[in-house]
């Protein structure tokens, strides 16, 4: 009889890395559940919230291991955590990009840390509660990352940085299902956390209020500055350039004859462009740090449909490298928004062809 393979479950406390690991325990694998701690909830002002990694989070997804005999073990990460994520946060909000820490826990922490803790405690698998699949192409001779079915929990945008020796080692077994059916599982095992409320929030700003975190992160304050229009005329005074993002409309404490929207931060003069909606169009934009999955590398144009944003429609482009580690994305309709410091992915129906970070 072949000996068990066995899988490190990352659980979070929601409900969703639990039902992975009851899922996993019931496919027959030998599970350990493990939980990241990241930070201290004093060190961010926090007790608990709608956030994930809390300590509160820890003592419920320890509480649904033991209710299946699951081992479960908690595994201090906080020193990589502050370097990997909060730092690179901080910075990309300073060089005034807008970034996004789950991809970069995902990436730095998940699986690098994590997977090297797996393959230390000589386990075959890493499995995380992602509604994503992993599927191996014999004709490509290369695993896929696919779109989980539930179109409406699909979390493929988040792990595109995964790389073929990860994804070999990598189970997503929510991939397969839909998110009420996970709740349903949840409650007819009487999980603690069944109806616990997906967390919403990015974990180390449990209040939303990313310029205080940032001011208090780095002991400084960022001076006000002038919001001015394309031609440079002053319309008013901001309160921090680091509090305003592309697109933003509400909370700009001005009194203006029509709606106008941040459209550019210019960092150096400390000025907040704003401008009208149709500003914020674009059909070209470039991005670097890639990781391909479907493929080695771009050779020439590829046709496909590219995705700026997590919560964002995909939209027709062609992609074309223009350096070692660059790419020119140019869509066949502008799009709303586009940032630097966000990722650009890229799909082929329901396959993931690979992404980077826009910076430009």
């Amino acid at each position: 009889m072949s000996e068990k393979k066995k899988a490190m479950i990352a659980m979070s406390g929601g409900v969703d890395s639990s039902v992975a690991a009851y899922l996993m325990t019931k496919a027959g694998y030998d599970c350990i559940g493990v939980t990241m701690k990241l930070y201290r909830n004093e060190d961010i002002g926090m007790e608990q919230g709608k956030t994930c990694c809390s300590l509160s989070d820890a003592e419920d997804a320890g509480g649904v291991a033991r209710s299946f005999g699951m081992p479960f073990y908690v595994l201090n990460y906080t020193d990589d955590f502050e370097k990997e994520v909060i730092q690179r946060f901080v910075d990309t909000y300073i060089e005034g990009g807008t970034p996004n820490p789950c991809i970069e826990c995902n990436r730095y922490m998940k699986f690098q840390r994590l997977m090297k803790r797996m393959y230390e405690l000589s386990f075959d698998y890493i499995v995380t509660g992602h509604y994503a699949r992993v599927e191996y192409d014999e004709s490509a001779g290369r695993y896929f990352l696919k779109k989980g079915v539930d179109a409406s929990k699909d979390q493929s945008y988040v792990l595109y940085n995964l790389t073929q020796e990860q994804l070999s080692h990598t189970l997503f077994p929510l991939g397969e299902y839909h998110k009420t059916e996970i709740r349903d599982i949840a409650q007819r095992e009487g999980f603690v956390n069944a109806d616990k409320p997906d967390s919403q929030d990015i974990c180390f700003v449990p209040d939303g209020d990313y310029a205080r975190f940032i001011e208090a992160y780095c002991k400084k304050s960022f001076p006000e500055g002038d919001f001015v229009d394309e031609e440079g005329a002053v319309l008013g005074r901001h309160k921090g350039i680091i509090r305003y993002t592309i697109g933003q409309r509400k909370g700009l404490g001005l009194a203006l004859p029509e709606s106008l929207y941040v459209c550019e931060k210019r960092m150096d003069a400390n000025e907040v462009v704003l401008g009208k909606n149709e500003r914020l169009f674009h059909d070209t934009l470039e991005a670097s740090d890639l990781n391909w999955i479907a493929f080695e590398d771009v050779t020439g144009p590829v046709r496909c449909k590219a995705k700026i944003r997590y919560k964002q429609k995909e939209a027709d482009a062609v992609v074309e490298k223009i350096g070692e580690d660059k790419v020119r994305v140019k869509f066949d309709k502008p799009q709303r928004g586009i940032t630097c410091g966000q990722a650009v992915v890229f799909y082929d129906g329901d396959i993931v062809l690979g992404g980077g970070k826009i910076v430009n």
